[in-house]
């Protein structure tokens, strides 16, 4: 996600990486902090001279059978992971890496005005020329018996949701209780209040299950899904490893039929370097969950993790025009495309892009409701007070699974494979013809996936 025209361009904030937390490390992990696998069942005695060899201690024993350890005294992270590397009862140890919304730029003061002239539609994303043609989806989806996407269950990994009324927090106006899950975490602060303290995630998370025909604000796709918030990221779009793999898996093992991560390591972190949240995107997709995540916001020619992790389905952003935004990852793994905003990347090697695209003018946003960092609750549409990016893109695909996954479409309890397979035959072929790597196999379209 991005906000135009505040901030001057990812060049000024390195793309994605916008704001590590209080005291985070520079190179994008947590300082203090690594995360270590033991092979086997090393005994408590072992665990206890590895520490002690080390100079660390146990912090939380995670889910996945790891550990985070402190590190004592003044040693780095990258001496300590070395040092526990050496010992032969270690099978790997890593930082605890820090990851971002899918981002060049952070939300600040959006503010209420109608859509600037020219602009179009509001939720061109939804019912526009280049849209997920949401009105004929919601049609198919009431048809089928589950409208809006009736008894389906995304968790959203992101930086909470304004779902409460408490002290400073205050409800976003749009969000039904009845799209709510009694299951709800904060991996930051670790407690059962996941009160968004961003507006990333309530942007997110009103895309995918925003109240409608209420005569309230904007709608969402997946209008009648329950919403699983889960806090991850901090107040400045910023969250490590451990956070979220416990999430992933706390999702999974709490109901959820789907996870949507609008959040992305940088590029030049690997799979190896973040094998708790491999390993959670396993266990999750064992027990049944759709995982979709943001393929990054780089401009880059690799899709970021956790999105490029197998069994995850890698969404890039297109524009009002149906074009690759400029700001959008591709890449082998890229599966979908889905609205984002902003302005149309220059790709001028095949005939669709070149009839369609227009690289450097102004193009809308995606309008959802979220809130200001006054703590007021807002809608989105105002020029440079906007969200754009993967982060955008991402929930549509979610909110398109749920409509699926609802509708009864692929039997009573689809595995994540078949919707995933079934959301990529049904999806509009933008760009080059068939599959490539900056549209994947297209831009999401649920009243095709819906229909015969």
């Amino acid at each position: 996600m991005r906000r135009r025209p505040v901030l001057a361009s990812a060049a000024a904030i390195a793309a994605f990486l916008i704001v590590a937390p209080t005291g985070a490390h520079a190179a994008g992990y947590v300082p203090g902090k690594v995360i270590v696998k033991y092979r086997g069942h090393a005994a408590r005695v072992v665990r206890a001279e590895v520490q002690r060899s080390t100079r660390t201690r146990l912090a939380r024993a995670l889910p996945g059978g790891a550990r985070l350890l402190a590190m004592r005294g003044d040693r780095s992270v990258p001496h300590t992971i070395a040092s526990l590397q050496r010992h032969r009862d270690v099978q790997w140890a890593v930082p605890d890496y820090i990851a971002h919304i899918a981002a060049p730029f952070n939300p600040n003061d959006p503010g209420i005005a109608n859509v600037p002239a020219g602009w179009g539609q509001t939720q061109w994303d939804l019912t526009g020329p280049y849209g997920v043609d949401a009105p004929n989806a919601w049609g198919l989806a009431a048809a089928s018996g589950a409208p809006g996407g009736r008894g389906v269950t995304v968790a959203v990994l992101d930086t909470g949701l304004a779902y409460e009324n408490r002290g400073r927090y205050r409800k976003a106006p749009d969000l039904s209780r009845r799209n709510l899950s009694r299951y709800r975490f904060d991996f930051v602060d670790n407690d059962r209040h996941p009160d968004d303290e961003n507006g990333h995630g309530t942007h997110v998370s009103m895309t995918i299950a925003e109240a409608t025909n209420n005569g309230i604000a904007l709608t969402g796709l997946a209008y009648n899904a329950t919403i699983m918030p889960l806090r991850v990221l901090d107040s400045e779009g910023a969250g490590d490893a451990v956070a979220i793999s416990r999430a992933i898996r706390y999702a999974a093992d709490h109901g959820a039929d789907i996870i949507n991560m609008s959040l992305e390591f940088d590029t030049s972190v690997t799979a190896s370097q973040i094998p708790e949240i491999v390993s959670a995107v396993r266990h999750a997709h064992r027990k049944g969950v759709l995982m979709v995540a943001a393929a990054g916001n780089e401009a880059d020619s690799a899709v970021a993790y956790p999105a490029h992790t197998t069994h995850v389905v890698a969404v890039g952003a297109t524009t009002q025009n149906g074009c690759q935004a400029d700001y959008s990852n591709s890449g082998p793994g890229l599966k979908l495309v889905a609205p984002g905003g902003g302005s149309d990347a220059p790709n001028a090697d095949n005939a669709m892009d070149i009839a369609n695209c227009h690289p450097g003018l102004d193009e809308p946003p995606i309008f959802q409701q979220t809130f200001a960092r006054d703590g007021a609750v807002r809608n989105f549409a105002i020029r440079g007070a906007e969200y754009e990016g993967t982060s955008m893109a991402s929930p549509h695909v979610a909110a398109a699974a749920a409509l699926l996954i609802a509708s009864g479409k692929l039997g009573k309890h689809p595995s994540p494979d078949a919707v995933e397979k079934r959301l990529e035959a049904t999806a509009r072929d933008l760009g080059p013809p068939g599959y490539d790597v900056r549209y994947g196999y297209g831009l999401i379209q649920p009243s095709a996936a819906l229909g015969p």
